[in-house]
């Protein structure tokens, strides 16, 4: 029995790839879109990272990814930064960190969503190291990010360890910037 970890009561969308807005004013072809909603990249065991201004529907091709990955099998999970931290710090507290870490392994893709909005404390650069680490050639994450890739490493902070992380991360990543207006403002006309 497949078991799935994509829970819709967790995201911000109830989103599906048919929905996704393309063209050329977003920076993104039905051609792209249809290469991410095949999983290949899933398969090949490569990093997406989607970066665009607020609104542009970054969460929303995230979450359409992450919906269609689990139609084909592939365990996913979403989180938040700010849910990822918090997952972090309650495990540091309970001691139950190993074990959250573990669970979060047993995912085929990880979707980490408002990369860049939380400063990230030591533990979330640790625990996002020992993630990357983990998945490394063998798994796959999508990060969705208001920041540019290229302000990343300032973001993490630490230069060490944002060498470590960036080069995990981008090393074999699919990179897509979004463009265009809010698309909920585009709804409000």
């Amino acid at each position: 029995m497949l078991r799935n970890m994509y829970k819709t009561s967790k995201l911000r969308y109830s989103a599906m790839i048919e929905d996704v807005a393309c063209g050329a004013e977003r920076n993104i072809t039905t051609e792209q879109l249809a290469a991410l909603a095949d999983c290949s990249f899933i398969r090949r065991h490569e990093n997406l990272l989607i970066q665009g201004k607020c609104g542009c529907g970054k969460t929303f091709l995230a979450c359409a990814i992450g919906r269609q990955a689990c139609t084909l099998g592939f365990r996913t999970v979403y989180l938040n930064m700010n849910r990822f931290i918090e997952k972090i710090t309650l495990s540091k507290l309970d001691n139950t960190f190993l074990k959250m870490i573990t669970s979060l392994e047993k995912n085929d893709l990880i979707i980490l969503d408002d990369f860049g909005l939380q400063p990230m404390d030591t533990n979330t650069r640790l625990a996002l190291l020992q993630i990357l680490e983990e998945r490394y050639e063998r798994k796959s994450m999508i990060i969705a990010s208001q920041l540019p890739i290229s302000k990343w490493y300032d973001y993490i902070g630490d230069p060490t360890l944002a060498d470590a992380i960036m080069d995990r991360l981008v090393a074999n990543a699919n990179k897509i910037e979004l463009k265009g207006e809010s698309m909920r403002q585009r709804k409000k006309k």
